[in-house]
């Protein structure tokens, strides 16, 4: 409805005895615009190097990559990662812990403050990306920062090609430097990490963490797929030469990275991937690993990569020669590289394969009390799916005196942004529309828990996987376990029998009937959560024990 205008009367004024000062022009109420003028587009990898190391961003190893230290902040900073509350995406948000709403008055100043910063910078750095592997969802992103190294960063994250007219569907504006002001922008600390879904926008200040941009767009996608009837997933996945599909779901330090680059099966993506109707689809283009003690022998082709020109690495301690000690935690346990997903011997070009035969959830459980294989129900793979567990080892934490259980809905609910429950019900619809074989993997400890046993033998862990996504546990005779009710197959190729049933590693069978019953007892705990949501079957799916 149209505003009327006031009527204005004529006034009389006298005419001035003196000289009236002049005034200065208003403001203008329109907010500043981006100049991008100073702006370095699309660097290749040697110029990214150059920029970098004029810059003083980056350390130069003798193996070829660089290494850049981030410091204080070596992970994500979750309780400082906010979504915009706006009319378009408020009622579809899960609100809470993981999402932690900001209001766009706050997001305008936010947005203004680093667009000002930005603007005074000498030169700025642009990467013009794409998610998505899969045409039909590909998406232009546009990152604009103060820190070379970081756009080489998502340079090897992300899909690249023909930019020349390039049009950005998303934006993130990078400034690691600058911080925030609680108390006037709406944020908890100087560090910020701010979606807007409405403007398709991300602001991210005050850490030098590069995963931050990486998982923002994954956030985002969480968000706009599952609204296409994709169904994102935080997970990594492979291919065999037989075109069985294999989808890998674990917390960090499960093994997902690990397991998944399987030299005899093509690497679709380890980190991020979506499952649409035509079949599963990376939604990024490069590997970011953990390479904390990383063995040659046990992980070659992380390895290599990580010793590669073009590779980024964040917070390797370094030797005196420039080699890198990848043992040493003097700076994080979270150590990282960085690379493209052709550094790998063996990788799906096209990043898409068809559905999934089988989904791996992984959990390293450091109370040693999981079957290291056990195959699931449709039902089980639905309350694990839910659950989403591992364990936090002694010593990693200030405070961790012993293992304890972490649960995280989706294998990664701080970047999911529905309800856990409808990615839940999205992939059950897609596991029973596609006969999906799912299987639960624990990559942790055997013989007892850690600091007693000790950790099951990757060779081992990559036999079984590599003969459950092959078909070769299909017809095996089980057994079922009475704590937790998974079905452990008798036998697995390469595999000694004896590690099978974990109960039967312990020399102390007391002491493993105690831990089992503590950790389905938290199982339990946890599940509460949905007991208005998930049906009576997936609720009775989880441990026998307590129920």
């Amino acid at each position: 409805m149209p505003v009327k205008k006031k009527l204005q009367r004529k006034a009389t004024v006298k005419k001035p005895t003196t000289k009236p000062k002049k005034r200065k022009p208003a403001a203008s109420s329109k907010p500043a615009a981006l100049s991008l003028k100073k702006a370095f587009y699309n660097l290749t990898t040697a110029e990214s190097y150059e920029h970098a190391v004029r810059n003083g961003e980056v350390q130069l190893t003798a193996a070829g990559p660089m290494n850049a230290v981030t410091t204080p902040h070596t992970g994500r900073s979750p309780r400082d990662r906010f979504v915009v509350r706006e009319a378009a995406s408020e009622q579809d948000v899960h609100w809470g812990q993981v999402n932690v709403d900001i209001s766009e008055k706050h997001f305008d100043r936010l947005h203004q403050k680093m667009v000002a910063y930005l603007n005074k910078q000498d030169k700025l750095y642009v990467r013009e990306v794409y998610a998505c592997a899969d045409p039909a969802y590909e998406m232009p992103v546009r990152f604009v920062s103060t820190s070379a190294w970081h756009m080489l960063f998502v340079k090897n994250m992300f899909r690249h090609k023909d930019v020349s007219k390039f049009e950005a569907e998303f934006t993130v504006l990078h400034a690691p430097e600058l911080q925030a002001n609680p108390k006037t922008d709406g944020v908890r600390s100087g560090t910020f990490i701010v979606l807007n879904l409405a403007k398709k926008m991300v602001l991210i200040g005050g850490t030098r963490y590069a995963g931050e941009l990486k998982k923002s767009i994954f956030s985002s996608l969480n968000y706009l797929l599952p609204k296409q009837g994709v169904l994102s997933m935080h997970c990594s996945a492979n291919v065999g030469s037989d075109r069985r599909t294999a989808l890998f779901f674990g917390l960090s330090g499960t093994g997902k990275t690990t397991l998944s680059a399987d030299p005899s099966r093509a690497l679709i993506g380890d980190d991020e991937h979506g499952w649409s109707d035509n079949g599963v689809f990376n939604l990024e283009g490069g590997c970011y690993a953990k390479v904390i003690k990383l063995s040659q022998k046990a992980e070659p082709d992380i390895w290599a990569a990580s010793h590669r020109y073009g590779t980024v690495l964040e917070n390797v301690v370094l030797n005196p020669d420039r080699t890198l000690n990848l043992d040493s935690d003097e700076i994080t346990e979270n150590t990282r590289s960085a690379y493209p997903l052709n550094f790998n011997s063996n990788t799906d070009p096209d990043g898409m394969a068809g559905h999934p035969n089988h989904i791996v959830f992984l959990s390293a459980d450091a109370w040693g009390v999981l079957p290291p294989i056990s195959k699931l129900t449709p039902e089980q793979a639905m309350y694990y799916f839910l659950s989403g567990y591992t364990a936090k080892l002694a010593g990693t934490e200030r405070g961790v005196t012993e293992p304890q259980a972490t649960f995280s809905a989706c294998f990664g609910e701080v970047f999911m942004m529905w309800d856990p429950t409808v990615y839940a019900e999205m992939l059950a619809e897609k596991m029973r529309k596609h006969n999906t074989q799912a299987w639960l993997v624990n990559t942790g400890w055997t013989g007892g828990p850690y600091g007693v046993g000790k950790r099951m033998k990757i060779d081992y862990t990559r036999a079984m996987v590599r003969a459950a996504v092959e078909g070769q546990l299909d017809g095996v005779s089980t057994q079922t376990d009475p704590v937790f009710g998974l079905a452990i197959p008798a036998s697995a190729p390469d595999v000694p029998s004896e590690v099978l049933n974990p109960r039967d590693t312990w020399a102390d069978k007391a002491a493993y009937d105690a831990q089992a019953a503590k950790l389905a007892a938290e199982f339990h705990k946890n599940f509460e959560r949905f007991a208005g949501s998930a049906s009576a079957a997936i609720k009775g799916a989880g441990p026998i024990s307590g129920r």
